[in-house]
């Protein structure tokens, strides 16, 4: 077997002759349209900051704010004592924004998908989800105890299948899928999904985290645009995406968040949130709900129609309808690093996304649009990308 050492250096040696090595890069600047690395300047394509909040004024005054009053650091987990006001004042804006009874916040995204799945479900229950889901809510899922059963990305007739056989069961079940998914661009069919799982007495947990802050009514997400919002029984969301901070949350009826409170382990057994991130995600929030949040969605939506256009052009298809996220696909993991590597000698920043991250074969450079970027910006890519392919 070999000791500690050996086998890690086996482990290694298989990640690299696979094409899956990764590193971590040093951003030497603020999350921006442009960052440093290394002494250089990129323009960056691969950023979840869709709206350009993570650098505003407005955010960093809060954060800083909230550092002068109530310190660094929260000190303890919730439950004890490091329940704070900032943590409690972005969850009221949270629900009050959702036009939810309430909203608990955790320290990511992925705790809270794991708090949410592993407090609701347990053996004997059956937790469905769509193949193309996030991998916080797999682990959630395989954590939790249930069991899992995955249907086909976007596929209502696999999903109802799936539900068929799980209302056989007895136990409880839970559909989970994204609204907005991640490396796709693609939207998840709601409205059928809602009543799918309405017929058979499901519950249906919805990850929101690509679609709030550019969808809907005030940035309010992908199901309130048909009014679904009230028929989905658990909303998930991120806060260091467009909102622009960091940190996740569940929002839901009052008895869901009692519950989680109760029972969530990622929320129960960790240390709260910073002030200055629940401060910051809150003038986040407040900011997308305003004049200049509507401003800010009209510049990415024009953008993103540039690239559109240039990229169909090119001959990539995007997604159906208007998305952020548009994922070059080209195959293989060695090509699709030949690509990130031609597009970085041309100055711009767009890491290629390999397996697991996405299945086998199916790498691709996801490109991301930010309101911060110019449509010279989005013209350039486009010119870089056509010498990328024919070269």
């Amino acid at each position: 077997m070999g000791g500690l050492e050996e086998q890690l250096g086996r482990d290694l040696d298989a990640i690299r002759d696979a094409g899956l090595w990764r590193e971590l890069r040093q951003v030497e600047s603020a999350q921006a349209a442009r960052i440093t690395l290394g002494g250089r300047e990129w323009i960056n394509f691969s950023s979840n900051d869709y709206l350009g909040l993570a650098g505003h004024p407005a955010l960093g005054q809060a954060a800083k704010e909230a550092v002068e009053r109530f310190g660094t650091g929260s000190g303890a987990s919730r439950l004890v004592c490091g329940s704070l006001q900032p943590h409690h004042e972005l969850e009221a804006t949270l629900a009050g924004w959702l036009g939810a009874e309430s909203a608990l916040a955790f320290s990511s995204g992925f705790a809270a998908a794991q708090g949410a799945l592993t407090s609701l479900l347990g053996q004997g229950d059956v937790v469905i989800l769509d193949k193309k889901a996030h991998a916080s809510m797999i682990d959630a899922a395989k954590l939790s105890g249930a069991t899992l059963r995955v249907f086909r990305h976007n596929d209502l007739g696999n999903l109802e299948q799936r539900l068929q056989w799980a209302a056989a069961q007895g136990g409880r079940v839970l559909v989970a899928t994204e609204s907005l998914f991640s490396m796709d661009g693609d939207r998840a069919p709601l409205a059928g999904i809602v009543e799918l799982k309405e017929r058979y007495g499901a519950w249906l947990m919805l990850d929101e985290a690509h679609a709030l802050g550019l969808y809907g009514p005030l940035g309010q997400g992908l199901a309130a645009i048909d009014g679904l919002a009230k028929r989905i029984e658990i909303r998930m969301g991120t806060l260091g995406k467009a909102v622009g901070a960091a940190g996740g949350f569940i929002c839901g009826s009052g008895s869901l968040i009692e519950l989680l409170v109760n029972k969530a382990r990622s929320f129960i057994f960790s240390t709260a949130p910073s002030p200055a991130a629940s401060a910051a995600a809150r003038a986040g929030v407040e900011l997308i709900q305003g004049g200049e949040g509507e401003s800010l969605r009209a510049q990415l939506w024009q953008r993103v129609e540039e690239l559109r256009r240039g990229v169909e052009s090119l001959g990539w298809s995007a997604p159906a309808g208007p998305s952020s996220i548009l994922p070059l696909i080209v195959g293989g993991e060695a090509k699709a690093m030949a690509m990130m590597e031609k597009l970085r000698e041309a100055g711009f920043f767009i890491p290629a996304i390999r397996y697991p991250t996405v299945a086998r074969n199916e790498a691709r450079l996801r490109v991301t649009v930010s309101a911060s970027h110019t449509s010279g910006d989005v013209q350039g890519l486009l010119d870089a990308l056509g010498q990328a392919v024919t070269r």
